[in-house]
């Protein structure tokens, strides 16, 4: 082989391996921009799931939502403002009883289940008017939303009528479908409409039905709880008339039984 072949062939044996290393480093370049490209993306999205994170997170919740809702529904058979006065008996009575419950509070229940019938047979004989102001507390200490969710199917009931109110409101106490203070079961609008298909005027009632699952009456039951909020009352059931706790005799509780009801009631009607 000739010097000058040598020479050329090796002067061209370098042009291609400097050509073969322009190419590779173009092709690192491009990949390199690949990378910091989706980095970018990939934080971008995280970015953007974080602040979508925050966003929902601080944002309020349905039944948060209802407390400052102007546009309130009220149901029928209801006065006052939003609604939230609730009188149930015969106008010609002279006194008021009223009654601070929660729908998840157990010893409410244990009221009703005990001295609920007869509460109801003095209104009907006219002894006097119930004023009932529902509360929403125990969602709040026991998390959930049934007491929330069970005072607006009460709106629903009183929409229907005042005694569909009063006889729903004893259904959803009753032993049998009243659950644990810690069983968040009238949480399910299914199973407060199961409760309702024990009430005559409720059961089968496509329009009540429809309200229990539209949320129709959730603003007016927020309001309804802002009341009790502002009542001072501590705790259910509490009874009051003239303003006035009813007490069981020589306790500050709730009379919890007929006798102490009796007893009660006789003495404030007669003051």
């Amino acid at each position: 082989m000739s010097a000058r072949n040598s020479k050329t062939n090796k002067a061209a044996a370098r042009e291609r391996l400097r050509e073969e290393r322009e190419r590779q480093a173009r092709k690192d370049k491009v990949r390199r921009q690949f990378i910091v490209a989706g980095s970018a993306v990939v934080v971008l999205a995280i970015a953007g799931g974080v602040g979508f994170a925050v966003v929902q997170a601080n944002k309020p919740s349905h039944w948060e939502a209802m407390k400052d809702e102007t546009s309130v529904v009220a149901p029928k058979n209801t006065e006052g403002t939003d609604g939230t006065t609730v009188v149930i008996g015969k106008a010609d009575a002279k006194k008021t009883l009223e009654l601070y419950e929660d729908s998840r509070c157990p010893v409410c229940a244990s009221f009703e289940q005990t001295v609920g019938e007869t509460v109801q047979n003095d209104v009907d004989a006219g002894k006097f008017k119930v004023k009932y102001i529902g509360a929403t507390f125990i969602d709040n200490s026991d998390n959930g939303t049934g007491s929330k969710n069970a005072l607006s199917a009460l709106g629903a009931a009183l929409n229907v009528s005042p005694e569909a109110f009063t006889q729903y409101k004893a259904a959803l106490y009753s032993a049998k479908y009243h659950p644990e203070e810690t069983q968040d079961k009238f949480a399910k609008d299914s199973y407060l409409i199961e409760v309702a298909d024990s009430v005559n005027a409720l059961k089968g009632n496509k329009a009540f039905q429809q309200d229990v699952k539209d949320g129709t009456y959730d603003a007016w039951a927020m309001k309804m709880s802002a009341v009790f909020d502002k009542s001072g009352v501590g705790g259910t059931p509490t009874l009051k008339m003239d303003g006035k706790k009813l007490t069981a005799e020589g306790s500050e509780n709730a009379p919890m039984t007929v006798a102490e009801f009796n007893t009660a009631i006789t003495k404030a009607l007669a003051a």
